[in-house]
């Protein structure tokens, strides 16, 4: 009887552990099946957004083309309004000029009052010759008037009281006292001194002429309220002399102004010349050195303001001219004024 026995599993190999089938290997695997439909769809692309941001970036890149192509588009300055003044002298000197009327000294006659109150009547126009004297205006002076007729009245009963003892005395030395004497004379004294106050105060409201000349500006009317500053300008803000006289003649004067800059090639004053450009014509006028105001002073001709601060400072210089009779010129107007050698 034979046995036949079965071979030991190798010790390499796990028992009951299956190899894999070669043809299991090769065949595919299944694809997965899809899951059933949860109830959420896939969420569409944000398309709008982009549209719009697109959009907006072509818009600002057409603006963008047309704003460069207006801005390069050079436009043709406008002609100037009239000819500019050229300077007729080589080395000639430009500066800025103010017509005035001719004056000994200075410029023209501000009036202002001594007193302040209110214009009761004004006896003159503008352009209106006067000799010195000439009453001008008149303040309402019902108090001090007042005042002076008190004064008067004190005073003429205090001289009739002196001449009263004066006359005993003359009669009787012993009628009348030393001291009522003294005392009468001293209270006569007291009340003409007294009257001279009043009627001096009382001749202050009445505005005369200092000199002769022409009435060139009246800046008050009638129920004006001045005062020793002048009378207020509304539409400068600030305060005016009440009236402007200047000289009665034919000639005018032109009060230029050289930068400090300049000074350098100012010519000496034997060999200054001059020569005014009236501003908007081709008008050309030789001037006539006067004078040389030595003292350089801020530049504030133009506004006359006097809170301006200015830094830039100019010596004034006189010149005086025969006015054109087919041309219009007036004190107080800006001139170009070129000065040479």
């Amino acid at each position: 009887m034979t046995i036949e026995s079965t071979p030991p599993f190798p010790q390499n190999e796990p028992p009951n552990e299956k190899k894999p089938d070669a043809a299991a290997a090769t065949k595919p695997e299944a694809k997965a099946e899809p899951k059933p439909d949860s109830g959420e769809r896939p969420k569409p692309k944000n398309t709008f957004g982009r549209n719009l941001l697109f959009g907006l970036s072509l818009t600002g890149f057409v603006a963008g083309l047309i704003a460069a192509h207006l801005f390069a588009v050079k436009k043709p300055p406008l002609p100037a309004a009239f000819k500019p003044a050229e300077n007729p002298y080589p080395d000639g000197i430009y500066a800025e000029g103010i017509l005035e009327s001719v004056q000994g000294s200075g410029s023209n006659s501000s009036v202002f009052p001594e007193v302040s109150g209110v214009i009761k009547s004004i006896f003159v126009v503008e352009g209106q010759k006067v000799e010195k004297g000439t009453l001008l205006a008149l303040l309402d002076d019902s108090v001090p008037r007042g005042q002076a007729d008190s004064a008067l009245a004190s005073l003429n009963s205090s001289e009739k009281t002196l001449s009263k003892l004066e006359a005993a005395a003359a009669i009787d030395p012993r009628s009348v006292s030393r001291d009522a004497l003294d005392t009468a004379r001293q209270t006569a004294a007291a009340a003409r001194g007294n009257f001279r106050a009043a009627d001096s105060l009382l001749s202050k409201y009445t505005l005369k002429a200092g000199s002769s000349g022409v009435v060139m500006a009246i800046n008050a009317s009638q129920s004006s309220y001045v005062s020793p500053q002048g009378v207020y300008d509304p539409y400068t803000q600030g305060y005016d002399p009440v009236l402007t006289l200047g000289m009665a003649q034919g000639d005018l004067a032109v009060r230029c102004y050289v930068d400090e800059i300049l000074l350098t090639r100012l010519p000496p004053p034997q060999e200054i010349q001059a020569q005014l450009a009236v501003r908007g014509s081709d008008l050309r006028i030789p001037l006539q050195f006067v004078r040389v105001q030595p003292l350089v002073s801020p530049k504030i001709e133009l506004t006359d303001e006097k809170l301006e601060q200015v830094d830039v400072r100019v010596l004034p210089i006189l010149f005086r001219f025969t006015k054109p009779s087919n041309v219009n010129l007036f004190p107080g107007e800006l001139v170009d004024v070129y000065i040479g050698r």
